[in-house]
């Protein structure tokens, strides 16, 4: 089986000079609201620095509060970009086309990552990289679906949007597999087989996953075994079963009082940086579990006392 390594019509274009052999690999990370898509990207641009590459980085947020951009810019530099407010795969699909050729003209990437909303589908955004005029210089493009092992153990929100992410799968990243017991993981991931038999599952804690899977040179041979072949077939796509709301709290709650606050929404993903009667805390809410942890430094003031939140309708 064959990743789509080629364009649907089957032909290469020929890249411009400079462009990596076969044209630049590309990555749409996809997966439902608080699976760890940002951590993973986080790691993505990470291990680029680290091997001296250049990484083009788009992440797009249902809503328009942009906390990602706060929590990526830093690390991402010239090459991040954050496109808000909308989705990648249907209203900002323009967009994004312009802001990829736009990367492609300032920075010259040797890898590109697209990060999607948790309500957005792979595959329609991955149809972006095969449009002109980024189909001239992108080569193989993968859609990686990040999914949480505690999600899928609970049962939680495993139909529709997370259904049609999965399926559209070419590689899932079953992750925070630290959180479910061992010994449940053969069963768990059965699940997933249902609903995307011919994807490859890697396990991570955190989004640690070798960037060697992801973004394979051409002379490594020995992940040929977990090349897929991508479920064709376009799925209808909205969002009217999801809303996102922006709170306000005041800055003297302790701790547990924000958490009781927060927990009252029964969001199913939350992120935001607020004072606590403990300092500043940045929130992440996926379900039932939210965390308080201590953001990065040079947080805009803008963001700081408010938190956006996404329910079902």
């Amino acid at each position: 089986m064959k990743m789509s390594d080629q364009k649907p019509d089957g032909v290469q274009p020929d890249f411009p000079r400079g462009t990596p052999v076969g044209g630049v690999p590309a990555l749409v990370v996809s997966g439902f609201l608080g699976a760890g898509k940002t951590t993973l990207v986080k790691h993505l641009i990470r291990d680029a620095q680290e091997q001296g590459l250049r990484l083009a980085v788009i992440s797009n947020e249902f809503g328009a509060l942009g906390i990602d951009q706060a929590l990526l810019q830093e690390a991402g530099g010239a090459g991040y970009v954050e496109l808000e407010g909308g989705c990648v795969c249907c209203q900002l699909s323009n967009e994004l086309r312009d802001t990829l050729q736009a990367l492609w003209s300032k920075i010259r990437p040797d890898r590109v990552v697209v990060e999607t909303s948790g309500v957005a589908l792979p595959f329609e955004t991955l149809m972006t990289f095969w449009r002109e005029p980024i189909t001239d210089w992108v080569g193989e493009s993968l859609a990686v679906v990040v999914v949480n092992a505690e999600q899928v153990a609970q049962r939680r929100d495993l139909d529709g949007t997370f259904e049609q992410q999965v399926s559209s799968a070419d590689l899932l990243i079953f992750n925070k597999v630290d959180l479910v017991p061992e010994a449940s993981l053969r069963e768990l991931e059965e699940v997933l087989h249902e609903m995307a038999p011919d994807a490859p599952i890697l396990h991570s804690v955190h989004g640690e996953v070798d960037g060697r899977v992801l973004f394979p040179s051409l002379s490594s041979k020995s992940i040929s075994a977990n090349e897929v072949r991508r479920r064709s077939e376009l799925m209808p796509h909205t969002h009217e079963a999801f809303e996102s709301q922006e709170l306000s709290l005041p800055d003297d709650l302790t701790p547990d009082q924000l958490l009781n606050r927060l927990q009252a929404h029964q969001a199913l993903r939350m992120k935001g940086i607020v004072h606590t009667s403990e300092g500043l805390k940045l929130v992440q809410g996926v379900g039932s579990r939210i965390e308080l942890t201590t953001p990065p430094s040079g947080i805009p003031e803008d963001l700081i006392g408010r938190i956006i939140i996404i329910c079902r309708k």
